[in-house]
């Protein structure tokens, strides 16, 4: 796990349950009241799980370019390999043609990150038994060298919609477990949750945890204007926020903050990250002004994942008009509790909504 963070790994798998929905569906209950002891193997599972929904489907195809010297016609000829055909005194047509292949990036990802887990000694060998299986179907499909994938440039659409889940959790295996040798030979170690991907995940579980459960709320991961007296916002960057919530004129808006320590040290003295609090002040702020005369009441918090650090910060603040809070999301305890802490937030800012 990520050094001075502790996490269930069931709440791992709750966390990616709201983060992707198919993880809800009946074809993953199973997972969902298995007891996991290792991270590779609850991983391991939904993977394995996930492919054999995929396989029922079928697997994503794309048309990929191919060449090949053929006695029918196919697609365009290639003249210098016809050419060289002549010559050699081959009576075969050097074509060029597309063809419909499952060898796509996709794929790829999936059967590579597969083999790694199924060299890896402390996947269980049921998980692996499972993930051989489904191997057979990728026959046509080749590995790739995970360390030169582009995650940010991987795009989806409707035709691969089904595959966004599947290749988010080989992201997360891939960037926590694979070191590369000098030889180039890929191989996996002691797992170590991404601080970047876990982020993400944790952002969007509070997300779509209060989309799911409150619905009398507006929720959303809106873009906040700058608000400025000549409306000029030339360059002025983008006020994206993590979690924004709202009932009539009450907002509150939280950002997400999942870190190894939630507190800067500068000599003896300890304190919330001065970005941070700049970042949600400039929310707020900004978020407030829009409302001009109305009524109203915007709220900020910073929400940090609780880290094993002796001080952990749960502070109020009222700023120019405006509370913002900075508090910590323990983890590491049953998901009913992480349940009852989100529910207190809610119920702290809007009253009780259930």
């Amino acid at each position: 796990m990520t050094k001075n963070k502790s996490i269930l790994i069931k709440n791992i798998y709750y966390m990616l349950s709201y983060a992707f929905q198919p993880l809800n569906q009946e074809n993953y209950k199973d997972i969902a009241v298995e007891s996991f002891d290792e991270i590779y193997d609850l991983l391991a599972a939904i993977l394995a799980k996930g492919i054999g929904i995929q396989l029922k489907q079928g697997l994503y195809r794309e048309y990929i370019n191919r060449q090949d010297d053929m006695t029918v016609m196919r697609g365009k000829i290639h003249m210098p390999g016809t050419i060289k055909n002549q010559i050699a005194h081959k009576r075969l047509l050097s074509c060029d043609f597309d063809e419909l292949s499952e060898n796509t990036l996709f794929n790829q990802i999936i059967k590579t990150t597969v083999i790694l887990l199924l060299k890896h000694a402390k996947v269980k060998a049921e998980y692996k038994d499972d993930l051989k299986k489904k191997m057979l179907f990728f026959a046509n499909v080749d590995t790739i060298d995970l360390t030169l994938v582009k995650w940010s440039t991987i795009r989806f659409h409707r035709n691969n919609q089904t595959y966004r889940m599947l290749i988010s959790i080989c992201q997360l295996i891939i960037e926590g477990m694979l070191i590369t040798t000098e030889a180039g030979a890929h191989k996996l170690v002691s797992f170590v949750i991404d601080e970047r991907w876990m982020c993400r995940l944790y952002e969007k579980f509070i997300l779509e945890y209060y989309s799911k459960h409150y619905p009398m709320l507006s929720v959303s991961a809106s873009q906040i204007p700058w608000n400025v007296d000549d409306d000029i916002r030339t360059m002025l960057p983008v006020m994206q926020s993590d979690i924004h919530l709202q009932k009539g004129n009450t907002v509150l808006i939280i950002d997400a903050k999942y870190y190894t320590r939630t507190m800067q040290q500068q000599y003896d003295k300890r304190t919330l990250h001065s970005q941070h609090m700049y970042q949600i002040f400039a929310y707020v702020k900004n978020r407030d002004y829009a409302f001009g005369e109305e009524e109203h009441r915007v709220s900020g918090m910073l929400l940090y994942a609780k880290t094993d650090e002796e001080i952990q910060p749960d502070n109020v603040y009222q700023m120019h008009g405006n509370q913002i809070s900075v508090k910590t999301l323990d983890l590491n305890v049953p998901f009913e509790e992480i349940r009852r802490q989100l529910d207190e937030i809610v119920k702290g800012h809007f009253g009780d909504m259930k």
